[in-house]
């Protein structure tokens, strides 16, 4: 898809150090910055709400509620992100702008379809000891989230980048004002709160949508074709969102690494803090990585398939090709530095953070660990980017489910092994899974002219 790597390369062609920060900048609001004023407007809710509302466990219900409601749903978004991708994607490229919009329209559909079963089934069995509008908000919260995660597919390929950045700005700014304002009426108050602010990001996201890409019809499903979808995607977004996801789960309904919060709903006092804090640190890391993958890669990439496709000489394809492996290289190799040395970094300032925020420094050795097994996930994350371009769909879903089932069984293995190896298993799933993507990924470097000659017709 078009996106912000036209924008950084023409930014990066001025050639002055200024503009290289720009661009990094640039990359790092549009990859963690919307991300950044989410958990940033969480946070504020519940900071804001403890001086308004008694007593504090509402606001720990609060904040237990929305972490529960933005993992299942990325869960469930994950089935379609990729695939539909990869459709809005091959429309752009065959000049079919106009199918967008409507087939947009369908997956919001099958989505809103889709979460409301499942979320009403959820809340029937594990929220059945709450009141009803508790129920009712969670149902439409986990509705409008599930929806909100698809029409950011979009963000990359509008290139209103300061408008993104404003619209979750102001979303998030909606959400903690309303929910600040509605706290006198308790837990629902919080929720019904984040609530507006997510509609409304959804609708200003959906409307700048609509003015990008106008429909010809209003509604339509040649998404789900069966010729025009590859069901590898779908596994692909649900295996990986679930691995993300598979050691918190874990860790909050493991007896021995949980309370119970509000009616099934679990958390992990002991877990969460620091995994959340480490994945905090990733934000250099993502500017990198969309700078090298979004911007040079895709470059590279480019000038080989096209090559390819207009019958150039054989040299030149050659030399194209040289070129995109050690650029793909080179920016998996930049990222692993930026991201190595801001993980040591914190390592030296890893006590003084703690302290600042009045966190224990028990916490230090789980902290420490989950900043290493972040910083994989990202590399995870690069080599799987560098795979979607060259269409290897079946190693990425063995990627997937490799640090799926990896995740799941050393976690498990490390809450038997006592707390001191707390973090360890998710730190090796995600480090066996990016050798194992890093051996392929090479393999496929070595085959790419053959499968790009001879296996044309599979």
């Amino acid at each position: 898809m078009a996106g912000i790597g036209f924008e950084i390369r023409r930014i990066l062609r001025r050639e002055s150090f200024l503009n290289l920060l720009e661009a990094y900048g640039l990359a790092g609001i549009i990859s963690s910055g919307p991300w950044v004023l989410s958990v940033l407007g969480v946070m504020l809710i519940g900071i804001i709400s403890i001086n308004l509302t008694e007593p504090d466990i509402l606001i720990i219900q609060f904040l237990v509620s929305v972490t529960y409601l933005m993992a299942s749903s990325l869960v469930l978004s994950g089935i379609f992100q990729h695939v539909f991708t990869r459709w809005v994607a091959d429309r752009l490229y065959s000049k079919q702008n106009g199918l967008i919009l409507p087939n947009l329209m369908g997956l919001i559909w099958v989505t809103t379809v889709l979460a409301l079963l499942i979320g009403g089934a959820v809340a029937g069995l594990w929220l059945r000891d709450t009141g009803l509008l508790y129920q009712l908000l969670m149902i439409a919260n986990f509705v409008v989230l599930c929806n909100l995660w698809l029409v950011t597919i979009f963000l990359s390929s509008m290139k209103s980048y300061r408008r993104i950045v404003i619209l979750f700005a102001l979303g998030y700014a909606t959400a903690v004002v309303a929910s600040t304002q509605l706290a006198p009426w308790g837990l629902e108050g919080l929720l019904g709160g984040i609530l507006l602010g997510h509609s409304l990001l959804f609708f200003s996201f959906f409307y700048t949508i609509i003015r990008q890409y106008p429909g010809d019809n209003f509604i339509a499903f040649d998404f789900l074709q069966r010729s025009q979808i590859y069901p590898s995607l779908i596994f692909t977004g649900l295996l990986f969102n679930a691995a993300v996801w598979a050691d918190k789960f874990i860790f909050w309904f493991h007896p021995d690494t949980s309370q119970q919060v509000i009616a099934s709903l679990r958390a992990s006092v002991i877990y969460d803090l620091p995994i959340f804090l480490a994945y905090l640190s990733i934000i250099p890391g993502m500017a990198v990585f969309l700078v090298r993958m979004e911007a040079d890669f895709a470059e590279a990439y480019d000038r080989f398939y096209t090559a390819v496709r207009e019958g150039d000489t054989l040299e030149r394809i050659n030399r194209f090709r040289d070129e995109m492996v050690l650029i793909a290289r080179n920016g998996i190799y930049e990222i692993f530095k930026v991201q190595g040395l801001t993980v040591i970094v914190l390592f030296l300032w890893g006590p003084e953070i703690l302290a600042a925020i009045g966190i224990s420094p028990l916490y230090l050795p789980l902290f420490q660990i989950d900043l290493v097994a972040v910083a994989i996930q990202l590399l995870l994350l690069a080599i799987q980017n560098v795979l979607f371009y060259l269409d290897a769909r079946g190693i990425n879903v063995t990627l997937c489910a490799l640090f799926f089932v990896s995740n799941i069984v050393f976690t498990l293995i490390t809450i038997g092994l006592g707390a001191s190896f707390y973090g360890y298993g998710f730190a090796g799933a995600a480090l066996i899974s990016a050798l194992t993507g890093l051996f392929l990924l090479s393999r496929k470097f070595d085959r790419l002219e053959y499968e790009t000659f001879m296996l044309q017709g599979r």
